[in-house]
């Protein structure tokens, strides 16, 4: 019976109106036991639940019954065979091949016929090899034949399951069977004569393992969790658990069957819970899930198979943990229908209350988390309310300064509501509504200045003592009896006195809009006001002052210096007026010339080019070159004006054709005076004197370094001398040496007396010795030279002086020497040798031993 829905079958139970029949989970229909059918046709109506939707659908289904068939020999017949019992056939012996004779005496082939499937029952106990039949040709009576078997279970894998006599045609089973691990098997007989040649056509062999109840129920998982929310109506799905039989389930070795054994707990009914026997489906059978009394149920689920029957199936269990999910069916209530706290004045982001909440859905979920509201009593929004998430409690904060003398005291109410809206049919409690009211402390606050920036006009350079206004503070502490005293912050120019009592503004001095104090014509200062409240507050004001300016500059002639040409018409000197003062204080300006002295006039014109700029010019044909102050009277617009006599000097030099001053018209016409030539002598003197004095250092200097001694010991001696000697001439080629030498002479009897080897001759030569000069005590300079190189002619001829003319002898080697000339000889840069006798040499020679002589560097 197929039934089909949108959700696949799931959760679907099949129910009859008849006890004899029944309906599986897929659909199948069967036979609940042996039935005697009194007619040939059955109606039944099979009914489909669904288990979720409680959907209920209806089918008619009209059983035919057939008559029983003759031709049945595969099927038992009599008693139900039992486990072990080999199933017999009406006959042991099966006829594949049997041969047909028609009327008219000829013989004609039948087509083979089918053999029925063979049944063996698993876990036979034997003996084995059991028989399961025999097969026979009926050639047999004609001919040997031998019969054999292949396939799966002969000659394949696995071996030998199967054998069969060869003679005989009794097939057997070797071993035991078990169905779960292959439940056909598909055989092939054969005959063939002792020759080996086919007799008939091999005939399929079908071989069918009957199952046995040898396998328990095992379910998927040994733990199954499922949820379900607390308040749930009964018959609402929870989960599904599933336990799979290996034996064959379309028998009811295979047919598993659920049930619940135990509830923990049994509250509030012990049996909160069903199952669907078939699909293993739980759902709920009874209200009353509340998760704040039972967060969780443990049922022990049994699978049995045989249909469910206890007394032969085999039976396993598993366990299914149900959590009871929670809903928001618990409003939120104040512990409290009263809260109270306390604020200062002017402080924000003060809790000044803490309200406590009791809600009994799961802890920090959407359905306890608290949300609080301020319903009334806060319409300028002074106050907010905060949730604690940990503790779920609602702080009141300040969020908006409170003023004690505008309100002493707050009366709220408070709603407190969950994260998540109610469950359906859940009203809110009236503990959710509480009043808190919150008293407002008085503090000292600071006075203040109610016209702060407060700005004043008034004409620069009032007397001083000018009373300019009273800036006085306000205290906004009204019930509190306090004095406001007043004292300067900030006087840049200190101009200004106050009044500690009553905040009177004086002046201290004289206004000057022209002073640096002053920007953009207005001058800044900052006041105190203290009250002597505990702790005593402040607060500060500041005062504007914006000058208005008077005329009480006069305006100053600029340029201070010019210069002209000697003749007229060449160039003009143009000036203008400066004026500290702003308009109309100032331009145009007036520009006159004095009439005392009388020369300014003669020599000198001014013409007017406009208000603010005049030009100077020669007034005679020719002025001699220098430098001449003009004194010019300048007059600005003021009321009254304001008049200054400034003097522009003005150096007239003669000019080339450009109409410039030449180089030595501008030197001609600097015109020194007696101060500057006295000046300039002045210099001249100190500075011929700072060069005689340097002079007489130097001399002074000279003569100290030649009193020193000039010659001083060669140890001593580190300086770096030049020493010129005789000039050596030409090249070897150019010498004539005499090479006897280098052989042993016959004459030298006092050297070839020595001892063999090499000998020399290095002593110390007697004679007189030559006289050096005297070194003066106090040498003159120019006759250090002489001194020098008489020493050296005196140190050159001395033939005592260190290096001594020595004459190395060595022994005789026999005349004819192949040394040749000694200018053959050559020297090596790249050997080794040892300078160290030019230490023996004497100090003229130190320098040298010093670069190669290996001594100790200095």
């Amino acid at each position: 019976v197929k039934f089909n829905n949108c959700a696949g079958n799931k959760g679907v139970r099949y129910e009859t109106n008849s006890l004899d029949f029944k309906v599986r989970a897929d659909g199948t229909m069967y036979a609940a036991h042996h039935v005697q059918m009194p007619s040939k046709q059955l109606v039944l109506v099979v009914t489909v639940w669904d288990l979720q939707t409680l959907g209920r659908w209806e089918a008619i289904v009209r059983l035919l019954v057939a008559e029983k068939l003759q031709h049945n020999g595969h099927k038992p017949k009599g008693k139900k065979p039992v486990p072990g019992e080999l199933v017999q056939q009406q006959s042991d012996t099966l006829l594949p091949w049997r041969q047909h004779q028609s009327a008219n005496g000829l013989r004609r082939q039948k087509r083979d016929w089918v053999i029925p499937p063979i049944n063996v029952p698993e876990n036979s106990r034997g003996p084995f090899p059991q028989q399961l039949v025999r097969i026979r040709s009926d050639k047999d009576k004609e001919i040997h034949i031998r019969y054999s078997i292949t396939g799966v279970g002969a000659d394949q894998p696995p071996m030998e399951v199967f054998s069969i006599d060869p003679v005989s045609g009794r097939m057997y089973v070797t071993r035991p069977m078990d169905r779960e691990e292959r439940a056909s098997y598909h055989l092939r007989a054969h005959a063939v004569d002792m020759n080996g040649n086919k007799v008939e056509n091999p005939i399929d062999l079908y071989i069918y393992v009957i199952d046995m109840n040898d396998n328990r129920p095992e379910f998927i998982n040994q733990v199954y969790n499922g949820s379900v929310d607390e308040g749930s109506k009964p018959g609402t799905y929870v989960m599904t658990v599933t336990a799979n039989d290996a034996d064959d389930s379309t028998t009811a070795n295979g047919m598993v069957r659920y049930r619940i054994v135990t509830q923990t707990p049994q509250s509030p009914s012990q049996n909160m819970f069903t199952i669907n026997s078939e699909t293993g489906d739980i759902v709920t059978v009874a209200a009353g899930l509340d998760r704040e009394k039972v967060q969780q149920y443990i049922v022990i689920v049994q699978a049995t198979d045989m249909e469910g029957n206890l007394n032969y199936g085999l039976s396993n269990t598993a366990t299914a943990i149900i959590t009871v999910t929670d809903v928001n069916d618990n409003p939120p209530e104040f512990t409290s229908s009263t809260y109270s706290g306390e604020v200062p004045e002017n402080r924000v982001e003060v809790v000044v209350a803490n309200l406590t909440v009791m809600d009994r859905d799961q802890p920090h979920s959407p359905n306890w988390n608290a949300i609080y509201r301020i319903i009334s009593g806060d319409p300028s929004g002074h106050f907010t309310i905060r949730t604690d998430p940990v503790t779920n409690e609602g702080m009141v904060t300040v969020v908006k300064a409170v003023d004690y003398e505008m309100n002493r005291a707050f009366m709220l109410t408070v709603m407190v509501s969950n994260q998540a809206p109610l469950a359906s049919g859940i009203q809110m409690s009236f503990q959710s509504t509480a009043g808190v009211t919150i008293s407002v402390t008085d503090v000292n606050e600071a006075p203040y200045f109610p016209t702060n920036h407060k700005l004043i006009r008034l004409e620069e350079g009032v007397p001083t003592g000018t009373v300019l206004t009273t800036f006085s503070a306000v205290d906004p502490d009204r019930f509190m009896q306090q004095a406001v005293r007043y004292s300067k912050l900030s006087d840049p120019a200190n101009w200004l006195n106050i009044n500690a009592t009553n905040g009177q503004i004086t002046t201290a001095a004289v206004l000057d809009r022209e002073s640096d104090y002053i920007k953009n014509n207005v001058y800044e200062a900052t006041f105190l006001a203290a009250d002597n409240g505990i702790p005593p507050a402040s607060g500060t004001g500041t005062l504007q002052i914006y000058l208005i300016d008077i005329n009480d500059n006069a305006p100053e002639l600029l340029p201070k210096e010019a210069q002209i040409c000697e003749k007229p018409n060449l160039n003009v000197i143009n000036i203008t007026a400066a004026d500290a003062d702003i308009d109309p204080n100032v331009g145009p300006f007036v520009f006159e010339l004095p009439s005392v002295p009388s020369a300014v006039r003669k020599n000198w014109t001014i013409t007017r080019l406009n208000g603010d700029y005049a030009q100077l010019s020669l007034r005679i044909m020719y002025l001699e070159a220098g430098v001449y102050d003009v004194p010019i009277i300048v007059t600005d617009s003021g009321n009254p004006p304001l008049y200054n006599t400034s003097v522009i000097k003005v150096k007239v030099c003669p000019c080339d054709e450009n109409g410039d001053c030449t180089t030595i018209g501008a030197v001609a016409a600097a015109g020194l005076g007696t101060g500057a030539i006295i000046a300039i002598l002045i210099c001249i003197i100190i500075l011929l004197t700072m060069v005689l004095l340097f002079v007489v250092w130097m001399k002074r200097r000279e003569k100290e370094r030649h009193t020193k001694q000039l010659l001083i010991d060669p140890e001593d001696d580190v300086r770096d001398n030049i020493l010129k000697y005789d000039e050596e001439g030409g090249g070897e080629e150019d010498q004539d040496y005499d090479l006897s030498q280098l052989q042993q002479p016959e004459t030298m009897d006092h050297v070839l007396n020595k001892t063999p080897g090499v000998r020399r001759v290095d002593e110390r030569p007697i004679g007189a010795e030559p006289q050096y000069p005297i070194r003066p005590v106090i040498p003159h300079p120019g006759d250090i030279g002489d001194f020098i190189n008489e020493g050296l002619r005196a140190a050159d001829n001395d033939p005592t002086a260190p290096p001594y003319d020595s004459l190395l002898v060595f022994d005789y080697e026999g005349s004819g020497s192949t040394a040749g000339s000694v200018s053959s000889l050559n020297s090596s840069s790249s050997g080794d040798q040892d300078y160290d006798y030019l230490n023996d040499w004497g100090p003229r020679f130190k320098k040298l031993a010093d670069m190669y002589g290996g001594g100790e560097e200095d």
